[in-house]
């Protein structure tokens, strides 16, 4: 990457991180209202449609689009030129695909973003073609069982990442803000793995036994129908809420480190 790009990439990255933190805002606090029987629980794509639909107008819809295309264009980068030095062992190449894979979900976030806000949305239930092509791809039963792995070992990751505090390695934060952000990430990196795990548990279910299409959606909907399932979906919809402030924190912190690039 010239050094020329360097200078303008980096703003567009936190941009991205921003976005990713707007669309978990309304996740976590749908999530927390269905806890109490005040609304329902949303996933990405719902999240999507409340913001796009929302008195905002035109301008908080392109400014997301665009968020979502410079977060999917930076995972993009972290994947491919290796940014964060994962190298090519096992575990870095299993790291690095992750990000490729956050790279083409983001991607499909902003088309489906984009159909949205051009009228292919159908009454805000829909996205257009793309998004039902999409959602029969993932139906199929040997991808969701791929995904399904995928899935569980991103939520062990986070986990893991947020107990190891590996997150604090990314940011360029002093003492006095980390002890701010230390219990933030926590959270939210446990609550965004919990959900994780829990869609992988569903769509492993969907592979062997068939069944509706597990989203994010679904997986929250399967917490609240647990034992003491409302206490359970409060805590992790303030757990979304919290990863969402730590994505915000991201964008204001995160080393955006494409001068360390490498093929």
């Amino acid at each position: 990457m010239l050094e020329s790009e360097k200078k303008w990439f980096r703003p567009l990255a936190r941009a991205g991180y921003a976005a990713r933190g707007i669309i978990y805002v309304v996740i976590g606090f749908f999530a927390a209202l269905a806890a109490v029987g005040g609304g329902e629980a949303m996933s990405s794509r719902d999240a999507l449609t409340v913001l796009l639909s929302s008195g905002a107008g035109s301008a908080l819809a392109y400014a997301l689009i665009a968020g979502l295309v410079f977060y999917a264009l930076w995972r993009l980068i972290q994947a491919g030129f290796d940014t964060d030095g994962h190298g090519r062992d096992a575990k870095g190449v299993a790291i690095r695909g992750g990000l490729l894979v956050s790279a083409a979900v983001y991607a499909t976030l902003a088309s489906y973003a984009w159909s949205l806000s051009r009228g292919a949305g159908g009454g805000g239930g829909g996205g257009g073609g793309w998004a039902e092509m999409l959602a029969g791809f993932v139906g199929a039963r040997w991808v969701a069982a791929a995904l399904a792995l995928a899935l569980a070992g991103a939520g062990i990751a986070h986990v893991a990442k947020a107990l190891r505090e590996r997150y604090a390695r990314y940011l360029q934060a002093g003492p006095q803000a980390m002890r701010v952000i230390h219990p933030v990430a926590k959270t939210g990196l446990i609550a965004r793995g919990a959900v994780f795990l829990v869609l992988a548990f569903l769509l492993a279910t969907r592979s062997v036994r068939g069944g509706e299409q597990a989203s994010s959606k679904a997986a929250l909907e399967f917490i609240q129908g647990l034992p003491l399932g409302w206490l359970l979906l409060t805590a992790v919809g303030l757990g979304l809420i919290a990863f969402a402030l730590y994505s915000f924190t991201e964008a204001v912190y995160r080393r955006i480190n494409v001068e360390d690039a490498r093929v």
